[in-house]
């Protein structure tokens, strides 16, 4: 069983094995995803971009152009008006990842929005391989 702190990019301690991630339980990646996706929502609202890519996996930092990604900080209404009012409706679990899919809500916008965040292992650590919101 992983630490809980493996959600917040802590490393397995030395000589114990890294379970697979889509081995957990349910209960177990809820634990980890939760505060990652707070994390998201948190930093997406106050637009500070390093701070909301800091879980992301290598791939996926180096899959976004900062550029775009500060643009859309700056222009999307739903983007930085994201609500800490979220449910988890299922996870997915795919090769070396799980997918946790959200309802999401707004503080400014009426209405539901699918929130989708990919978790897998890199170098030790659970990382962010995907996140948006539909």
């Amino acid at each position: 069983m992983l630490s809980p702190g493996l959600g917040q990019g802590v490393a397995a301690s030395p000589g114990r094995k890294l379970v697979n991630i889509t081995q957990q339980t349910d209960e177990e990646i809820l634990a980890i995803a939760e505060p990652l996706w707070r994390d998201l929502i948190r930093n997406s609202n106050e637009g500070k971009y390093g701070d909301f890519a800091k879980n992301f996996s290598s791939s996926l930092a180096l899959a976004i152009d900062q550029v775009v990604a500060g643009h859309q900080f700056a222009n999307s209404e739903l983007a930085r008006n994201l609500s800490d009012d979220f449910d988890a409706l299922g996870i997915i679990r795919r090769g070396e990842h799980v997918t946790v899919l959200y309802r999401q809500r707004s503080t400014r916008k009426p209405g539901e929005w699918l929130g989708r965040l990919v978790l897998g292992h890199e170098d030790g650590k659970v990382r962010i391989f995907g996140a948006s919101i539909f």
